[in-house]
């Protein structure tokens, strides 16, 4: 039986990625194979379930592309546009013709964007001044980086748990989706 690879923050560095970035970055790479890794053999009929009212799977995949998304703008000193806006309000919308397998190539592609952007960054760029949201709060640079990347794994983490229950035929589970 081959043996795992070891998770992404022991595999050394992601060429071309600013060191202080490294730990954003493998977090990131991490989320994107824990997502295919969870969702592998998920029933597609569960996508928008809602065990015990917490968030579907098919959320949670929104979401995580959808932050990456946001919060690339906002370190791109710019606002969120209409459609973006569009999309935040349409996360967890049941939609029978999104599949899961959409789902993970579209997170995918917004984690290799998002890394794409960390390799033409400077270590002098990262305390730059950031604003976010409507209200314009205060943040940095590395300050909206690190917390696309945190906030990625949270929700992987969250998806495990959604993915677990509902395939787990949990009767708490099951008595929800009733």
């Amino acid at each position: 039986m081959d043996k795992a690879p070891p998770e992404f923050w022991l595999r050394g560095s992601v060429e071309g990625v600013p060191d202080l970035l490294q730990p954003a970055a493998h977090a990131l790479l991490q989320s994107k194979l824990e997502a295919y890794k969870y969702t592998e053999s998920f029933d597609e009929t569960l996508l928008w379930k809602t065990p015990r009212s917490r968030a579907s799977v098919g959320f949670h995949l929104q979401h995580i592309t959808g932050v990456l998304d946001r919060m690339l703008s906002y370190a791109q000193e710019e606002g969120l546009s209409e459609i973006q806006f569009k999309k935040l309000e349409n996360e967890g919308v049941p939609n029978a013709e999104i599949t899961i397998d959409t789902l993970c190539r579209n997170f995918d592609t917004k984690v290799e964007e998002v890394i794409d952007y960390f390799k033409k960054l400077h270590k002098t760029d990262l305390t730059t001044k950031r604003n976010v949201g409507r209200q314009k709060l205060p943040s940095t640079l590395i300050g909206v980086l690190f917390h696309a990347a945190e906030h990625s794994q949270r929700h992987i983490g969250q998806l495990l748990v959604t993915v677990s229950s509902l395939e787990t035929g949990d009767d708490r589970a099951k008595s929800a989706l009733l």
